[in-house]
């Protein structure tokens, strides 16, 4: 555990705590002392402070570092939070960040869908799905070196554009979080019957959306016990599920060229990976546009930053190797699958639509056999779709509850969200508020209609298009006076986030108000005034980002410090900040 070292009394020193962790002080309460001063320019992830662009070293004012304890909140700045810091080295960040993915469970739900938009350039799309997301590692990366803040998007936004960006950027990570919940407990449901041979259970709404509640409530106690425990779960799973994937891809081929090839099978072709085969630019958009997503969860190992070793470079290093990995798995599986089944729309074909929505346990049996050891790892891979919705399930909740956790210590949202737990050093009531969040909007939904649930599944890529974005543009903005600095800080801080804001900001306009809002995509429409009939996946997506601007006004009037006096002041880099936190941290943070 870290001790606290406290600094000279006066002004200057740290607000007051509670030691038990059940309230937190904010530095709108006090002056700021040396760690959280006012005023543009502050270099964030810097030891000390003097002035506006000042890093200087150790013995700055009080001559000491506040380090704070576990539990202990003595603000909102990066690591005056009372996380647990140090809990997580590079391996676990990594594992965090790919299983948040839910690799097998994405594939699983996705490939026979891209498949059916694109046909044989399935592999090419996955490929091309993953330069956006690398483009946007590179931001969060960036940002995290200069604002190791867990609350991510919501403060990097803050200090790039503004309060309100900041707040909207905040909620799109909650509300995106939330309705994937979902649709993960929903899956992690179903494949736990099927695992154990209750196929009418695995069918049945009420037992399925059970047993989702009880996976929500099981990884919310993970959650809420320990980061170290949720790491340690993640690398065993992880590993686990890579294995069995990579074991796949394998058999699959080495079926595929030998001399009992399934009929369906079709050898490897240069054309599955020339874009230009895909009939039409409106099926590669689509196409890339159901691909982007399946990477969606890697900037869970950048929430977890304050509790991270070597908080400045890990998460960064973690999130930018995280969507690297998920390349290679993606390409691997999607191509031999593509392989060995075929495109057809019968059978294991990956176009039939009766096998569109889980293509992986209906090829395990193919590839592995129905008897023995086959009968043993075609179970084994319906169990790695089943710990990928878990596991996700379990590390949707870590940005979340970190995102609302910062949000409350920064005054924009009710203070108890706040609240650390003095022993296990976790946000309480931001975890446990997740986690009834999600059984509530699951259960409802389930309710009101499986068709509203899907298209409300559906909607979630535009929540991630928009946080996402959002963190690219920022970071270009916030680093704009710096970019003429080097090669490195051109690419780095400003083209390749700028193009990946870009890209991302175009996938929302052409998902929002063309794909999903055609009134025959998905389950739902509804009829709009002025607008008339439109697909209820764009009117649920729009709609909960318009419910956040809405919550945010209700905010602003009730509790509005952190809109009128935030503590995450707008600035911009500058040159001299950049140049002392590489000297710290070495060029590469």
């Amino acid at each position: 555990m870290s001790t606290s070292v406290p600094p000279p009394d006066g002004p200057s020193g740290r607000s007051e705590s509670s030691s038990s962790g059940g309230s937190e002080s904010s530095p709108s309460g006090g002056s700021p002392g040396p760690e959280q001063p006012s005023g543009p320019g502050r270099p964030w992830g810097a030891e000390h402070y003097d002035g506006p662009g000042g890093l200087i070293g150790p013995g700055a004012h009080s001559g000491a570092t506040i380090v704070v304890a576990p539990g202990e909140v003595s603000g909102s700045g990066s690591g005056e939070k009372g996380l647990r810091g140090n809990a997580l080295g590079l391996f676990s960040s990594v594992a965090i960040g790919l299983a948040s993915t839910a690799p097998a469970y994405s594939l699983a739900a996705t490939l026979g869908l891209i498949v059916v938009g694109v046909g044989l350039q399935a592999p090419i799309i996955t490929i091309l799905a993953f330069i956006p997301m690398l483009l946007i590692a590179y931001a969060y990366k960036e940002m995290n070196a200069v604002d190791p803040d867990c609350g991510t998007t919501f403060t990097w936004a803050a200090r790039a554009f503004g309060p309100r960006t900041g707040w909207m950027g905040g909620w799109g990570i909650i509300v995106a979080d939330i309705i994937v919940m979902a649709n993960l407990a929903q899956i992690a449901g179903s494949y736990g019957f099927q695992l154990v041979g209750h196929a009418s259970l695995a069918s049945s709404t009420l037992w399925t959306t059970i047993a989702g509640v009880v996976w929500i409530i099981l990884m919310t106690f993970i959650c809420y016990i320990g980061i170290e425990i949720s790491a340690a779960l993640q690398r065993v799973l992880l590993c686990v599920e890579i294995a069995m994937l990579v074991l796949f891809s394998v058999t699959a081929l080495v079926k595929v060229y030998g001399s009992n090839a399934p009929g369906s099978s079709i050898h490897i072709s240069g054309s599955w990976f020339n874009p230009f085969d895909v009939p039409s630019a409106s099926a590669l958009t689509a196409g890339i546009l159901s691909a982007v997503f399946i990477y969606w969860g890697w900037d869970t190992a950048v929430s977890v930053n304050e509790e991270t070793a070597d908080k400045t470079r890990t998460p960064g290093r973690a999130a930018v190797i995280s969507t690297v990995l998920l390349l290679l798995i993606y390409a691997l599986v999607s191509t031999s699958a593509q392989a060995f089944a075929g495109v057809g729309d019968k059978g294991i074909g990956l176009a039939n639509p009766d096998n569109s929505g889980d293509v992986l346990s209906g090829l395990g049996s193919a590839v592995f056999g129905s008897t023995g050891l086959g009968w043993f790892l075609s179970k084994l891979l319906i169990f790695m779709v089943l710990t990928s919705a878990a596991a996700s399930t379990q590390t949707t909740i870590l940005p979340t509850a970190r995102t609302s956790f910062s949000m409350a210590l920064h005054k924009a949202i009710p203070s108890h969200f706040g609240r650390v737990h003095p022993r296990f050093a976790t946000p309480t009531w931001s975890t446990i508020a997740m986690g009834l969040v999600s059984i509530a909007f699951y259960v409802l939904l389930t309710r009101i209609s499986s068709n509203v649930l899907s298209d409300s599944i559906s909607s979630v890529g535009l929540g991630i298009a928009f946080y996402y974005g959002l963190t690219g543009f920022a970071c270009f903005w916030y680093f704009r006076k710096v970019l003429r600095r080097s090669a490195r800080d051109l690419w780095f801080k400003g083209i390749f986030p700028l193009l990946g804001g870009i890209m991302l900001l175009y996938f929302f306009c052409y998902a929002a108000f063309d794909v999903y809002a055609d009134p025959n995509y998905g389950h739902t429409s509804m009829t709009l005034p002025l607008v008339g009939k439109v697909g209820g996946v764009s009117v649920i997506g729009i709609g909960a980002l318009v419910l956040g601007f809405v919550l945010m006004l209700i905010q602003w009037a009730v509790q509005g410090s952190w809109f009128r006096h935030p503590d995450v002041p707008v600035s911009a880099a500058t040159e001299e900040e950049v140049a002392a936190l590489e000297v710290r941290s070495g060029p590469e943070a």
